[in-house]
């Protein structure tokens, strides 16, 4: 947990911090738990068979029809609905077999305290069935779903399974940060800042130090570099990040940490259109395809901050800024409006609207036709102080 010194106010860590520890310990420790989470999984498997049982498994279903909004956590969750797999079942038995063999290999990778992208999971457990000519696996699209079926399952994150995706998304601002030991200073990193890993679980990634005040998530990295290269994260201490769209798991359960163990308050600027509401919905509230990972990854108390749909006459936009709304983006938009989390709030309710009343919508760059640096010495300082333009 972050604290202030007496001294100097500047946030230090608690003795659960690498700072006390000489050595941190390795990936493996970590993993402990989901290991034997995995072998509970085979020996449960294996005692029905000695039983002369139909072996079988149940997995929560992952379907929009077993997602509900949490009222008092602020979180999207999954259900209670189940359904089993069995073996000694025709419709069944293949993908029986296929959730076995991820979950073998993925057991594998934790002896061996190594990790694999989801691709090269794939491709570990893709081969022809001795005696046959059928496939384990006709291509990544079947393979992918069980990785998440384990996930559910077990309550475990992917990537406690040693299970990693492709790396998105960048970060700067004052906070030192220790990457499989390796300290690195995020307010010194050159012009691409930190690159945020997949796998961000304590076990690989630590926070040494941290003088920033809050965290400004930007949408992509064409902004975030303007807000790197006018150095905000310097003059507003804070930490300026970027997912490169909807952010990666990496990114969000980054965002997740810092704001629960160093108590920073996140605030996000997107664009003023359907796709930049629904990406706050999911640092906010969590994704549907992910409610099960809600509470380890969703942010209830960030704070949207722009764009909005009434900052065209606020700021004294021109009209070569907007962007004509198609039947999908109003589509879309009302979709999100109805959202269990939306549906309740005055000023997300007006904003949606005035979107559609507009008949256009802007993204973040439209800011800076007025000047370059209008973004970040102007338009988000002004939105900060104002908090009667926070949309919760």
């Amino acid at each position: 947990m972050a604290k202030k010194t007496a001294k100097t106010g500047k946030k230090s860590l608690g003795k659960g911090s690498i700072a006390t520890k000489k050595k941190v310990s390795g990936r493996k420790r970590s993993s402990q738990g989901t290991d034997e989470k995995l072998r509970e999984l085979a020996n449960r498997v294996v005692e029905m068979a000695r039983e002369q049982q139909d072996p079988h498994f149940s997995i929560p279903t992952r379907a929009l029809s077993n997602i509900a909004f949490n009222e008092k956590t602020k979180h999207i969750e999954l259900g209670g609905n189940k359904q089993s797999r069995n073996f000694f079942n025709y419709g069944q038995a293949k993908r029986f077999m296929q959730t076995l063999l991820v979950a073998s290999k993925c057991k594998e990778l934790i002896g061996e305290d190594k990790t694999a992208s989801i691709r090269q999971i794939y491709y570990r457990a893709k081969h022809t069935i001795k005696g046959t000519n059928e496939k384990t696996f006709d291509d990544q699209n079947e393979s992918d779903p069980i990785i998440e079926d384990l996930e559910v399952t077990l309550d475990t994150l992917r990537e406690e399974l040693h299970v990693f995706a492709s790396n998105r998304g960048n970060l700067a601002g004052p906070i030192t940060l220790v990457d499989i030991g390796n300290t690195l200073d995020c307010a010194a990193m050159g012009s691409a800042g930190y690159a945020v890993p997949s796998i961000v679980e304590p076990d690989v990634v630590q926070f040494k130090k941290c003088d920033a005040k809050f965290i400004l998530h930007v949408e992509k990295d064409t902004v975030w570099r303007r807000f790197h290269e006018d150095r905000f994260w310097e003059k507003h201490k804070c930490i300026v990040s970027h997912g490169g769209g909807q952010p990666a798991r990496g990114m969000r359960r980054l965002l997740r940490r810092m704001h629960e163990e160093l108590k920073l308050p996140v605030f996000v600027l997107l664009d003023n259109d359907p796709w930049g509401y629904y990406i706050y919905s999911v640092i906010k509230h969590g994704s549907i395809n992910l409610a099960y990972e809600s509470r380890r990854m969703a942010i209830p108390s960030a704070k949207f901050i722009g764009v909005s749909s009434f900052d065209y006459d606020r700021c004294n936009m021109s009209d070569d800024v907007k962007i004509d709304l198609d039947q999908n983006d109003i589509k879309r938009a009302k979709q999100i409006a109805n959202y269990a989390w939306f549906k309740d709030k005055r000023p997300w309710q007006k904003e949606i609207k005035k979107m559609i009343s507009n008949g256009f919508k802007m993204e973040v760059e439209a800011m800076m036709s007025k000047d370059l640096s209008y973004l970040t010495e102007e338009y988000v300082p002004m939105k900060l102080k104002d908090r009667k333009q926070w949309l919760d």
